[in-house]
């Protein structure tokens, strides 16, 4: 009879997108927020968000959500290593 393998809940190709979506939104949220305060233009999602009529506090949303999700991904990483 062989050997049940546990299933992991958390794959490397999620892991690996955590990380991905969390670089972009805080690239493009704290990016994008310093590039209108300091030159008065906007980029990426800025620029859309602007285009939609968002306030201007809401690239740093998006710059906090992607924090978020790379802490998230952070945390997933060091507890996946301490339980080996």
């Amino acid at each position: 009879m062989p050997k049940q393998q546990i299933k992991k809940s958390d794959t490397s190709s999620g892991q690996g997108l955590l990380w991905l979506f969390g670089a972009i939104l805080t690239v493009q949220g704290f990016g994008s927020a310093i590039t209108e305060a300091g030159w008065n233009s906007s980029f990426g999602v800025g620029g859309l968000l602007r285009a939609a009529h968002v306030p201007e506090w809401g690239t740093l949303l998006v710059g906090c959500a992607g924090a978020a999700l790379l802490a998230t991904a952070a945390r997933r990483h060091f507890t996946k290593r301490q339980a080996r």
